[in-house]
């Protein structure tokens, strides 16, 4: 072997090392971030399955056909459904329902097909804000309640250090979580460890336990308690909450380190916990069982360990309740940029992270709405009947829009296709209608969430739609405008920037400026801002110039919907449009529109009154393309939808 080859294979071998390294740093960052919803199911899922609405025997049948139940849940839903199939459904990289129905929607167009999945992927999304408010309220609530495992007495203190610690949480999220989020990672790694050391204890003692990893034991379950069997799927599909997570932070780590994390580290800990409370119930006398039942995840501990549970167990529900909550701030720009939601104040709370955002109207609402969900149910057993609802309509929409995937986009044949959905489909659809019985005692209020959020979303984007629609018939064409301005209006020094939503026409900020003030300035740039069908645009085909004459352009700037629109930004790197733009010498002017009644309305009154009130209420354009306060001018407009 020549000296060449062997430096070669050396350097080729640092390389290899290094790409091994940062896959397993991420991973790591992964555990702190991603897991830690599905992380502390543990605390509640199990106990649930026998305390909750539909109350099992402490037996050996129903315990190791609980504990099967959750071991093929995890492997089904989890495991298959979510990391092994969605994950390979990217959106250049992305995850999460939005991608997913992004990703659709730009192979099936403007088909029937395509509105149904967006209409679907909305109503995920609406489902996702129900679960946003469920999980801080259930996760940290549980967490504290295993006070009364270490003092019965400390029962009377459980809700107001649960709000507490939640109210102190949503006060944090202003301040950004790049200090406290070094210690994510560490306190998760810790809490998984745990787990699964409490977790191999009891097997050791009741090693018998294992045998449940036959599906035989779920079957007998199910042969013998059918009404119950299914039943119990309502609270086993606890243990699965967070798979959705899964997918939506892949764009964050990539699939790789996630699938190195859960395989490798996260679902071991958590199948050993899940099954040492079952061996430790097993190993119990009747009476102890029956009380150790009410909290087995910290009876799992030694008394003199069980307070630092109890206190890890809150730091990781801590940690938990953080990502859902960034979670719904990461949607909800999505929402924005796809045309869901009005737009939002969204502040960045780290000059380094760019996906780190606050966005207060989002915070103050969850804050509401946890307290109240806190005050309202008492305890985390009650919350449990709410919480499943919304996490498997989810999972069942998120299916439907996988079929629809397998036959559109990857093309599959529909015999290889169909059997594949169906076996998810049925899965899905089980722990969606073993949830159904649960409406009445609280999965009323995901729904309830759900089906106001999805009103919103969709007149939002109806309205919008519409707006556009009345906007484009009477624009005057810019050629039009060009030759008519040439000679009756006077010329001024600087750039003026007009927004406008639209590519074709004359913005009507631009008509009013000129037939109020009677002038043009020397250089006029009509700016549209599109949000394209994917995450990231190229930096390089960021603007689009076409020049009309007379010092007159058109410019088109196209950002993914998971981009900042930042416009000065955009704007100081082009040349291509008559020069370089100083922001000193310009200005930005924007249109608001008055809503006014319509003889022939295009949408229901009640839904034109909630898009008038969002158009109120919405944050204004300068805000959100983050131009210069002292540079924009705001000139008004009506119009009838």
């Amino acid at each position: 072997m020549s000296q060449a080859v062997a430096d070669s294979e050396d350097g080729s071998g640092q390389s290899g090392d290094r790409k091994v390294s940062a896959k397993v740093k991420l991973a790591v960052g992964a555990v702190g971030i991603v897991f830690g919803d599905i992380g502390t199911s543990p605390i509640y899922a199990f106990r649930e399955t026998f305390v909750g609405p539909h109350p099992l025997t402490l037996d050996t049948l129903h315990l190791l056909g609980v504990v099967s139940l959750i071991f093929w849940a995890m492997t089904f839903v989890v495991s298959l459904q979510y990391v092994t199939v969605l994950m390979r459904a990217d959106n250049n990289g992305q995850g999460g329902t939005l991608a997913l129905v992004a990703l659709i929607s730009n192979k099936l167009g403007r088909s029937s097909y395509g509105w149904v999945a967006v209409m679907l992927g909305v109503f995920a999304t609406a489902l996702f804000y129900g679960d946003s408010m469920i999980t801080p309220a259930i996760s940290v609530l549980s967490a504290v309640e295993g006070l009364t495992t270490v003092e019965a007495r400390l029962g009377e203190f459980v809700i107001p250090i649960a709000l507490t610690l939640l109210i102190a949480l949503f006060l944090l999220q202003r301040r950004g979580t790049t200090t406290i989020g070094k210690l994510f990672s560490p306190v998760m790694l810790t809490y998984f460890s745990v787990l699964a050391f409490l977790g191999i204890i009891h097997i050791v003692d009741h090693p018998a336990v294992l045998a449940a990893l036959n599906p035989w034991y779920a079957v007998q379950f199910f042969m013998t308690d059918k009404t119950l069997g299914f039943l119990a799927l309502g609270s086993v599909v606890l243990a699965v909450t967070g798979a959705e997570a899964l997918y939506t932070d892949m764009g964050h780590f990539g699939r790789g380190p996630l699938r190195i994390s859960w395989f490798g580290f996260v679902m071991p800990c958590l199948l050993l916990n899940y099954f040492g409370q079952a061996a430790m119930i097993l190993n119990m006398e009747a009476a102890a069982a029956a009380e150790a039942i009410k909290n087995p995840f910290f009876v799992m501990a030694p008394d003199m360990y069980r307070l630092p549970l109890v206190l890890l167990a809150t730091c990781a529900t801590f940690i938990a309740s953080q990502a859902v909550i960034s979670g719904a701030f990461s949607v909800t720009q999505q929402a924005i940029q796809l045309g869901f939601v009005p737009r939002l104040s969204i502040l960045h709370t780290s000059e380094t992270e760019h996906g780190q955002i606050y966005i207060p109207f989002v915070n103050w609402v969850l804050m509401v709405a946890v307290i109240l969900l806190v005050l309202t149910f008492r305890n985390s057993s009650n919350l449990a009947s709410a919480y499943g609802i919304a996490v498997t309509g989810a999972m069942l929409i998120d299916t439907c829009l996988m079929a629809v995937l397998f036959i559109a986009v990857w093309k599959w044949r529909w015999w290889m296709a169909i059997p594949i959905a169906g076996v998810f489909f049925l899965v899905d659809g089980a722990f969606f209608g073993a949830n159904l019985p649960k409406v009445p005692d609280g999965g009323w209020f995901p729904l309830l969430v759900g089906a106001i959020a999805f009103t919103f979303l969709t007149t939002w984007a109806r309205g919008r739609k519409l707006m556009r629609e009345r906007m484009s018939e009477v624009a005057l064409p810019i050629e039009i405008f060009a030759k008519s301005a040439r000679n009756s209006a006077i010329r001024v020094p600087g750039t003026a920037i007009f927004m406008a939503s639209n590519t074709g026409g004359v913005p009507s900020a631009l008509l009013h400026n000129i037939k109020h003030n009677k002038v043009l300035h020397e250089r006029v740039v009509i700016l549209t801002v599109q949000i394209a069908g994917k995450p990231f645009v190229d930096p390089s085909k960021r603007i689009e110039i076409n020049e009309v004459g007379d010092g007159i352009f058109r410019m088109v700037m196209h950002y993914g919907f998971m981009e900042e629109t930042d416009v000065p930004a955009a704007l100081k790197g082009c040349e291509a449009c008559g020069g370089m733009f100083d922001m000193m010498q310009t200005s930005f002017f924007l249109s608001r529109q008055t809503l006014l009644p319509s003889k022939n309305p295009g949408m229901s009154i009640w839904r034109e009154k909630i898009f008038a009130w969002m158009l109120r209420n919405a944050a204004t354009a300068m805000e959100f393309f983050r131009l210069p306060t002292n540079r924009v001018v705001e000139l008004g407009s009506q119009v009838e939808i």
